[in-house]
């Protein structure tokens, strides 16, 4: 069931937010054991609000699409009364004393919370992994990563253990985890969203955003998250395929691609084109230099953050990240700053590759949901890193903070879901998700 599908039916009492409620609690209770996506299930919380909603509703006081509507959130995000672990037990005593700004605003939309979703440790991962609260697993292959660090809420749209969710995205973390899931991920443009009340990784890159079934339900979501005056009312059109210019981006960010995804990313450009829609080339000049401009920033932004507690309460982070963060404090100040000119030229060639196109379309993630503990995986050109291959094409909308989206285009020959990733012009969010609807319609209509 979609957020879109059963709005209507709670909003004339068709259905009731307690029932819906009771069923992603259900989900939760019996699939949360092996997949991990939760660390919290606010369970008592969640069913008092759902009749509340239902109470409102039959009054006559419906807020909108949100209302009554069950959502997760990333433990990150803080929830008042709600432990904020952010996936790590240096966190494990932390309770928020206020909603993030993103939870107040879904709270008045009348979004039902059911619970914190499972991440990588403070966000600084791509798998999910490394985890205080122990690994979250892959709902199509549960030997598999959910990806990261949204694991734990891609997990929870994909099984319907919440309709929607909210996740942040610093180098790839909403798109990845939903291509590795097989559900849609959007990333706004940066700063579009509010972060407040949000532990951030990196406060230059850091994004939130919603995952969600499909492209209107992460529409309907992201509406949600803005301010009042930033909201765009009614429901969400297609653009038109025909004549819809969608660049290309040549050479780096198609280099090192699993075979399977290559195939599938490739042959839905080629439908798109068949549809009607005009494919060009693009290039982005210094798309070889951003893994080391977006390691600079991340790893500098994540030692201040971390300094204290890293002195303090070194053991209770997992090792991994524990590592990443002891190298992180080796990030020289002029190191940082030419990541910052780095940064500013990314996005600006970023902006000279969208001229021109309404969109650029790409794969949102190199491999498909990799398998736990797999260190690297094979793709063209030779075996390469997990990490490095799973922020491979995401990360230049983070330096760039351009709008993007990854929705499913199908899957590789074992069954594992591979992502299409759709960036857009700045100022410009709801064009892109105009874009989105109509290629998801289209893959819809090839597959």
């Amino acid at each position: 069931m979609t957020i879109h599908e059963i709005a209507p039916r709670l909003a004339t009492g068709a259905a009731k937010s307690e029932k819906l409620t009771e069923d992603c609690l259900a989900q939760i209770e019996a699939l949360n054991p092996k997949l991990n996506a939760f660390i919290t299930v606010t369970a008592d919380e969640a069913l008092a609000a759902a009749r509340a909603a239902d109470r409102e509703i039959r009054a006559g006081r419906y807020r909108g699409p949100l209302h009554g509507i069950p959502i997760s959130l990333k433990d990150l995000l803080d929830m008042k009364g709600v432990r904020t672990s952010a996936g790590s037990l240096v966190r494990v005593d932390h309770v928020a004393e206020a909603d993030a700004v993103v939870t107040a605003r879904l709270r008045e939309a009348g979004a039902v919370f059911v619970g914190k979703t499972n991440l990588h440790e403070f966000a600084f991962g791509t798998t999910t992994e490394d985890s205080g609260f122990g690994l979250a697993r892959n709902p199509v292959d549960a030997t598999r990563s959910p990806g990261g660090s949204s694991g734990g809420s891609a997990i929870a749209v994909a099984t319907g253990m919440s309709l929607g969710t909210v996740g942040t995205d610093t180098g790839g973390s909403i798109r990845i985890p939903a291509a590795a899931c097989g559900i849609v991920g959007l990333k706004p443009e940066w700063g579009e969203v509010s972060a407040s009340g949000v532990v951030p990784l990196s406060r230059q890159l850091d994004h939130v955003g919603p995952l969600a079934a499909c492209v209107t339900d992460a529409w309907i979501q992201y509406q949600g998250m803005l301010p009042a005056g930033r909201q765009v009312t009614g429901a969400l059109d297609a653009a038109l395929l025909k004549g819809l210019r969608l660049g290309v981006p040549a050479g780096y960010l198609f280099d090192r691609l699993d075979a399977d995804v290559e195939r599938v990313v490739n042959l839905t450009i080629e439908r798109l084109r068949a549809a009607g829609a005009i494919v060009t080339s693009v290039t982005i000049p210094h798309a070889t230099d951003m893994a080391a401009v977006y390691l600079h920033l991340v790893f500098g932004d994540a030692a201040e953050y971390h300094a204290r507690t890293l002195l303090t309460r070194p053991q209770d982070y997992t090792a991994n990240v524990r590592l990443r963060l002891e190298m992180a404090r080796f990030v020289l100040a002029e190191d940082y700053i030419r990541a910052l000119r780095g940064k500013a030229l990314i996005a600006h060639e970023v902006e000279a590759a969208l001229d021109g196109v309404d969109a650029m379309v790409l794969p949102s993630l190199a491999i498909p949901a990799p398998p736990l503990g797999a260190a690297t995986m094979p793709v063209k050109g030779g075996p390469e890193a997990v990490r490095a291959l799973m922020l491979r094409c995401t990360q230049p909308f983070n330096l760039s903070g351009h709008p993007a989206i990854s929705l499913p285009c199908g899957t590789t020959h074992d069954g594992l879901p591979v992502g299409l990733q759709l960036a857009g012009h700045k100022g410009q969010t709801p064009a892109l998700m105009r874009t989105a609807l109509a290629v998801e319609r289209a893959i819809a209509h090839a597959g």
